[in-house]
Parts: structure tokens; sequence; C-alpha cells
């Protein structure tokens, strides 16, 4: 097993329809990692487009993942990605939209049970464990009385645009502090304000 490896999943929904919504914002993480590796993502018999890469010479290898599944069964293409790969749960990074915290602000952890997103239910549900790191980017809170599934399945805000690719380089950037640095050490870069 190759120490220095990690699987990191962008989740979000497939399809043209779904690529600019606030429940896609894993899968544009992804996209932006990609791009800084030259990694070109592929298809694979796990049921996702995987792209594999280091963030800079002699850096850890990343394996960037997005299930080709609905958000809500992710779970099935990330354990058989970790046991196609042999990494363990602990060397999984899951980049996902969070409603709990404000738009444009990031947060990292570890464990902890699925909050109510689906897909981070059905990776728990699926790899039999929830102890593995999870990149929250936040989305806010939907406006009124909308609701939280409609508002994470439209795209994000003509105000909340102009500043998504800084808060999309910045994600990218906590996925290369985690897998270079380990989690305290992009904890405490990443939550400082």
């Amino acid at each position: 097993m190759d120490e220095n490896l990690w699987l990191v999943v962008g989740l979000g929904n497939p399809g043209p329809g779904y690529a600019g919504n606030r429940h896609n914002v894993g899968q544009m993480v992804l996209a932006e990692l990609a791009d800084r590796m030259s990694a070109n993502f592929k298809s694979h018999k796990a049921n996702a487009t995987v792209a594999e890469g280091r963030s800079f010479p002699g850096g850890p290898r990343l394996i960037l993942a997005k299930p080709n599944t609905f958000m809500n069964v992710s779970g099935g293409p990330v354990a058989a990605l970790l046991r196609f790969y042999s990494i363990p749960p602990s060397r999984l990074i899951v980049v996902h939209d969070e409603l709990d915290i404000p738009f444009d602000t990031l947060k990292l952890k570890v464990g902890g049970g699925h909050g109510g997103h689906n897909g981070l239910r059905d990776i728990i549900a699926a790899t039999g464990t929830g102890d593995f790191i999870r990149l929250r980017v936040g989305v806010g809170r939907p406006p009124g009385r909308q609701d939280a599934a409609d508002f994470v399945l439209r795209d994000f805000s003509s105000t909340e645009r102009p500043v998504l690719p800084s808060l999309l380089s910045d994600a990218a950037d906590a996925v290369e502090l985690v897998a270079a640095e380990g989690l305290v050490a992009a904890q405490q870069k990443v939550h400082s304000p």
C-alpha cells in the first residue's frame, strides 16, 4: 500500500443539468484540483470518473473521483474505489456542500454523522464507517422559506458566482494541505480567519 496515496471524492449529481448546482460544489473542487495537476478524468469500472496525479513533484498521490451515480447513492462507487486502490477510509477525503456553514466558508473535520446529507449517509452505509475526512464547503441556508433540497439543486446566485472561483481555489488548497501536511495542520490554516 502506498503510504502517500489519498482518495479524494467530490460529491454531486451527474449530467450537465446539475453541473452548476450548489450540490455539485464537491465536483467543482475536483475539477480545480485536476486542472492544477494537469490530470484528465477517465472512466473507471467502479462507476466513477477518476483522475490521478500529484499536486507537486514528490508530493502525495491523489486519486480524484467523481461518482457517476446520483448524490444519494454515492456510497457504492466510493467503497469500490477504496477496495480497488487498497486505501483505508482514514485516507479518504470527501468534498461536499454544507448548508450549516455560510457561503464562502470551509470546514475540515474527521468522523461524525451525516448531518442529514444523503451523500454522506450513503458513503457511511457503504463503507461501514464515518471515520473519514470531510471538507465541508459552505453554501449557506436557503433564503426565506425555500426548501433546502430545492436550494442545493439550484445554481449559485449572481452575487455568489464572482466569489466562487476563489472558494474553489481555497477548497483545492485545503485538500492539498490535508494530503501533504495532515488534518490538524490543514485545519489550523483553513479555519484561521
